[in-house]
């Protein structure tokens, strides 16, 4: 069937947008009721117990972030399921035997105030490093109150005299000890107030200790179309500096710094970016719009999400390119490549050090970590040609080995971050984790030689870092006996070769009877990586039915993510987002091609962009599975530009209000093919093959106060699919949790034993 041309078309489950209505809240009501009925089991209650023991386990790593000479964590357990924001010093972190130094219990803040507060995060003062601006959630949405602390006293510094702001989609840092740079909004009407169309700030404003929001200086404004202004203010000693950002869209962005005197001159800007644009006191990076940019003490780095001709040389998307932000300001230095993709290698993430340039690599998926001395990247001197550092300075004497001694896991996902580039005890330190699928993360700190030739040869194979020093190795949390991790590879429908990971038992039997969850995103340039899930590895990966298989999981890693860099994103964006789910689907069918798996053993589960994806599983290919989890999800794609924050993604979708671009987004908008594709019979005749009965089994979750996607495409999604007669549709929406679904361990605990129960239940029982 065709696509409709109706730009309007008729809908008559609008008042379930109603979000706190009384007549919608009864319907989810209802829902839940007859969900949790569904699932209401010995065997649930006990996988519940088993997730929130898991989630609150005392054993977790509790990973820091050195401020000063303290080192941060926040911390939930069963005691305190709001969590407890602490510090402590390094070396009995180190022993293994902390002594905390409690500066916040949320969960008595919340009994004191009445309000079942969330934290969102704190950004200390520096160089004291005595107060802090804490970010609190009322519900766990992204809306935030943000309240001044006072590390020495432990307690609030009371209004007047202490900052306070109210709950609002605020982004906040410090300028100084009695100033600060605040994007807030206080009215969102985007037409008369400081709100964009998408729902976040769009001025930067100056703050003074004492003054209110209403009498602060406006700095920076952006278009009410445009997504947000963003800014931060860099407060490191001797480099401090002001940055704000026009973000366009959700992928092209205009960069600024602020003169430090706040001058009233102005720089007008053309240039490379191609955007005219006149901010008095700014002075414009001008880079490509879509390019990813970012200021480190003297550096600046350009990751290039596309093509980027200089007079020097043509750089693709996804090299990563540096020089000094004076030569580049002044024109005396044009910015050199330090990393250029290759058809299978592309670069996840960067840092800094004291003395280097750390790069993160995905190589099919599979991450490595290199180490570039500054020294490398400096300007060549004036007159002499320009010599660009090329990839390959990647050699092994730069790489970082880190590897799996379990010949079953060979996969690893590393992160990396610097200690504390500003003390000079440990500016070249470095945070690593390494986890896999079914390897416990391990929490590394690792001392990198100010220059590289220090570290001795002979004793150590090339590239290891010394001074590396085992912090943490996290605990198992299911017996992994006999699981093995393989990477695969399906072809899609344009013969694309898409990889993804299968984690499941060395000896598996090949005839499609094997329970399967897989998982999947695919989309804003977010790579779906393995990594050690206890919540998996007891809910799924250790399950046996009554025939004895046990669960498989399989994470799927297709066109829209980042995994092979910003082409293997672009290829599924706005028309080409069939793209993705033509990789999903064809993921699917490989495992049914080669008997892990069939239609009626087969789940899937997503959120949020996975959730669309999920919905287009069902709408699209429900021949291909036997039940899906949809959470937190866009599904309606004729007015997610008008819910909550859907407009920011109209770079990844489509303007549904452009007729042209509404022809294409009709075909992966799940709640209208709903009624375009009818579905009249299941693949495997389990469900009697009436009309509207084909569906998979499938569960729609949400989150009341999810102001981020919103609650409402959820539930009409299930809605509509109930008034078609589709008997085999489930609803479940929680009060709180905001996007992430949860706001404490037992209700996150709830939640995925929910989505878990609901699949097993469909595809790993014995029918």
């Amino acid at each position: 069937m065709q696509p409709s041309t109706d730009l309007q078309p008729t809908d008559d489950l609008l008042w379930l947008e109603d979000i706190h209505g009384q007549g919608p809240l009864d319907w989810v009501r209802e829902q839940n009721d007859r969900t949790e009925s569904l699932l209401g089991s010995d065997r649930f209650s006990a996988l519940h117990r088993d997730l929130t023991a898991i989630l609150d386990a005392p054993d977790r790593i509790p990973h820091v972030s050195k401020r000063g000479e303290w080192y941060y964590n926040f911390w939930r357990d069963g005691e305190h399921p709001r969590g407890l924001w602490r510090r402590t010093r390094w070396e009995p972190y180190l022993a293994g035997e902390p002594e905390w130094e409690v500066l916040l219990d949320v969960d008595a803040l919340a009994a004191a105030e009445g309000t079942e507060w969330v934290f969102s995060g704190a950004r200390l003062l520096r160089p004291d490093w005595d107060r802090a601006l804490l970010r609190l959630s009322p519900d766990g949405g992204d809306a935030v109150a943000v309240r001044e602390f006072d590390l020495t006293t432990r307690s609030f510094v009371p209004a007047p005299d202490g900052f306070e702001l109210p709950v609002a989609k605020t982004q906040v840092s410090w300028i100084s000890r009695d100033r600060l740079l605040v994007g807030t909004v206080t009215d969102p009407d985007p037409e008369t107030g400081d709100a964009t169309r998408s729902s976040y700030a769009r001025t930067l404003r100056v703050l003074d200790r004492g003054t209110t929001l209403a009498a602060a200086e406006t700095v920076f404004e952006v278009d009410p179309g445009h997504v947000a202004a963003f800014g931060v203010h860099d407060s490191t000693p001797g480099w401090e500096r002001t940055v704000g950002i026009d973000a366009i869209d959700f992928y092209h962005s205009t960069t600024w710094l602020r003169d430090p005197d706040g001058a009233s001159a102005s720089t007008a800007s053309t240039g490379a970016a191609g955007q005219p644009g006149r901010r008095p006191g700014w002075r414009q990076l001008e880079v490509p719009l879509d390019a990813e940019v970012d200021v480190h003490r003297q550096w600046l780095t350009v990751f290039l999400k596309s093509e980027w001709e200089l007079p020097g040389a043509v750089h693709p998307a996804g090299s990563l390119l540096v020089c000094t932000v004076d030569g580049f300001l002044d024109g005396s230095e044009e910015p050199r490549p330090v990393f250029l993709p290759t058809a299978a290698a592309t670069l996840s993430a960067w840092t800094w050090t004291a003395s280097h340039l750390v790069l993160t690599v995905l190589q099919d998926v599979a991450s490595a970590l290199y180490v570039l001395p500054q020294d490398a990247l400096a300007a060549p001197e004036p007159g002499a040609p320009a010599t660009p550092v090329r990839p390959a300075a990647l050699d092994a004497t730069r790489r970082i080995l880190l590897r799996n001694p379990n010949p079953a896991d060979p996969f690893l996902t590393l992160g990396v971050g610097a200690v504390d580039d500003e003390d000079p005890e440990c500016g070249d330190d470095l945070w690593i984790t390494a986890t896999g699928a079914l390897t416990p993360p391990t929490l590394w700190r690792a001392t990198l030689p100010a220059h590289l030739g220090d570290a001795e040869s002979g004793s150590r194979p090339a590239g290891v870092v010394p001074g590396l020093v085992t912090v943490r190795t996290g605990p198992e949390r299911f017996d992994a006996t006999g699981l093995v991790v393989r990477q695969h590879f399906a072809v899609s429908d344009d013969g694309t070769r898409v990889p993804y990971f299968q984690i499941g038992p060395a000896d598996l039997e090949a005839d499609g009877a094997n329970p399967v969850l897989m998982d999947g995103y695919g989309g804003f340039l977010a790579s779906k990586l393995p990594g050690y899930s206890g919540v998996y590895g007891r809910g799924w990966l250790t399950r046996r039915n009554a025939a004895g298989r046990q669960g498989i999981h399989v994470i799927a890693n297709i066109r829209g993510g980042g995994e092979y860099g910003p082409d293997w994103h672009r290829a599924a964006l706005k028309q080409h987002r069939h793209r993705a789910y033509e990789d999903f689907a064809a993921i699917a069918r490989d495992l049914i091609r080669r008997g892990v798996t069939d239609r009626a053993h087969l789940a899937a589960t997503g959120r949020s962009n996975g959730g669309l994806l999920m919905g287009a599983m069902a709408t699209l290919y429900p021949e291909l599975f036997g039940a899906l989890s949809c959470g937190v999800p866009l599904l309606d794609m004729r007015r997610y530009t008008v819910l909550s924050a859907g407009h920011s993604w109209i770079a990844e979708y489509g303007d549904p209000d452009v007729p042209a671009e509404w022809e294409y987004i009709r075909t992966f908008s799940p709640y209208h093919l709903l009624l375009d594709r009818p579905v009249e019979g299941a693949a495997d005749g389990r469900d009697g093959g009436g009309p509207g009965t084909g569906y998979p089994d499938l569960l729609v979750w949400t989150a009341t106060s999810d102001d981020r996607v919103g609650p409402v495409q959820a539930r009409k999604m299930a809605a509509r699919m109930q008034q078609l007669g589709v008997p085999n549709v489930w609803f479940h929406e929680d009060l709180d949790g905001g996007h992430a679904g949860a706001s404490d361990n037992r209700q996150a605990a709830a939640m995925h034993a929910r989505s878990l129960e609901f699949l097993w239940k469909a595809v790993g029982d014995d029918r």
